[in-house]
């Protein structure tokens, strides 16, 4: 089910917002290295509540995969509010969230992505990890140029050219619909780590915490929301 290719690293770095996609990947990697670290961004997001959620999905992890406990290193949190105020978005600022000009919604962030794996590349060559780990899909996803496969192809190619090292990005998420990644998630940790994903993870790009859905919280109709919903339904309509 996952785009993983076979690693000889010591450990993984993953980049981890505390939203849906990033929770299910610290399971997958917790599930395949002995020691996984994981790195958050601040950008000025306007859900800057993710930043709080990404704390208690990590440590709802020991509970969550008592067996893996162990291998979860170090969190690390890197300030990147001046890129966010260059890269204005509707994730940013004050705007509608609606289908902009280019054909890309406003809530794209203009290299995002990009910034994030560079920032990544670099933590994870000082702390000696082998591989970054980051939930990016061209599945179900919101349009986004940088969550593309090729895209992120490219950038493992010029992080091992501008290191001089090896810098393979796992993106075990790459061509899972958001029903399948809650069975992936169901897969890794059972009902326990569903249930973390369901109440401390943060996905809606409002910020909204005061709607508890099936799903989990959020405003229930921005896109971040219309698709973990829509993976919901569609995942337990299977079960």
């Amino acid at each position: 089910m996952s785009d993983f290719r076979s690693q000889t690293s010591e450990g993984a770095l993953v980049l981890f917002s505390g939203g849906q996609d990033s929770a299910t990947c610290l399971a997958w990697a917790l599930a395949r290295h002995a020691r996984v670290e994981t790195v958050g961004f601040d950008y000025g997001q306007r859900h800057a509540v993710e930043l709080e959620a990404r704390l208690r999905v990590r440590e709802g992890m020991a509970s969550a995969l008592p067996h893996l406990a162990d291998r979860l290193g170090p969190d690390h949190m890197v300030d990147l509010t001046g890129y966010g105020r260059i890269a204005e978005s509707a994730l940013t600022a004050e705007r509608e969230i609606e289908m902009g000009a280019r054909g890309l919604p406003t809530t794209f962030v203009p290299g995002r992505n990009l910034i994030f794996l560079v920032a990544a590349a670099a933590l994870a060559d000082r702390r000696g990890l082998g591989v970054l780990v980051g939930g990016m899909c061209e599945t179900d996803f919101s349009g986004y140029p940088d969550c593309r496969r090729d895209t992120i192809d490219a950038m493992e190619r010029a992080l091992t050219l501008g290191l001089e090292r090896p810098t393979p990005i796992a993106t075990p998420l790459m061509r899972l619909t958001k029903a399948q990644t809650w069975a992936l998630a169901h897969e890794l940790g059972g009902d326990a780590l569903v249930e973390l994903i369901v109440e401390d993870s943060h996905t809606c790009y409002r910020g909204d915490r005061t709607r508890r859905h099936a799903w989990g919280y959020g405003c229930g109709d921005c896109p971040a929301c219309e698709l973990r919903a829509q993976g919901w339904a569609d995942w337990t309509a299977g079960r």
